[in-house]
């Protein structure tokens, strides 16, 4: 086996800081790399059946805090994660059914004995059934996300619009209070002065909100 493969089957990736859709995603990755794994283990590379069970682990630990996401999600969400999972169609029983063949298989391995053969044809054959899984899982993760953040933006653009009504009453206040003070001549300077500086708050307000608008209509 070239010693490009064996180093990509080796590498881990890293554990932290990923999002639901990356986690999904990730999952797709892994399962390739431990059928690529298990195929060198079972050529007797003992790097790489170690490399294989943390693999597994890995995977397994993902498929777990996937599971939980129903629990963390809005109702209609979370309907759709347990569809995806659990529904007439659902793909929980294929990529339970692959993550068993594996654990099988790399179990023969560490025993070396006859099974070992039939384990690792079975992990392969099975291949493109649990990336086939694993993608319709991130379609539904990736559709939950792209809903979530439409619905942030909504409550952004109605939350900037309420801070813009305020800062055009602010400013009508602040008029008036300019109007008034000019009136009262030199017993209004102390009072021109709060109205300046309110017309000033309400200047910075107004900037403010087209950069949040700047920003929402990137997201």
């Amino acid at each position: 086996m070239h010693s490009k493969a064996r180093s990509l089957a080796t590498t881990m990736p890293d554990n932290t800081g990923l999002s639901t859709v990356n986690l999904a995603a990730r999952q797709r990755m892994l399962s390739q790399r431990m059928v690529l794994q298990t195929v060198l283990a079972a050529q007797g590379d003992k790097a790489q059946l170690q490399a294989a069970e943390r693999t597994l682990s890995l995977f397994c630990e993902s498929q777990a805090t996937l599971l939980q996401m129903p629990k963390k999600l809005d109702e209609a969400s979370a309907r759709k994660v347990e569809a995806v999972y659990h529904g007439v169609q659902g793909v929980g029983g294929s990529i339970q059914t692959f993550t068993k063949l594996v654990r099988t298989a790399l179990d023969h391995i560490g025993q070396r004995d006859l099974g070992q053969a039939r384990s690792v044809a079975q992990v392969v054959a099975h291949t493109d059934a649990v990336l086939e899984a694993l993608n319709k899982v991130t379609t539904v993760f990736d559709d939950i996300s792209k809903t979530q953040s439409d619905s942030m933006k909504r409550e952004l653009s109605g939350i900037v619009s309420d801070i813009q009504n305020v800062a055009r009453e602010a400013k009508v206040v602040s008029f008036n209070a300019l109007v008034i003070a000019a009136r009262a001549g030199q017993f209004g300077r102390e009072f021109a002065v709060v109205a300046n500086v309110l017309s000033g708050i309400t200047g910075k307000i107004d900037g403010l909100s087209r950069e949040a608008i700047m920003l929402a209509g990137r997201r």
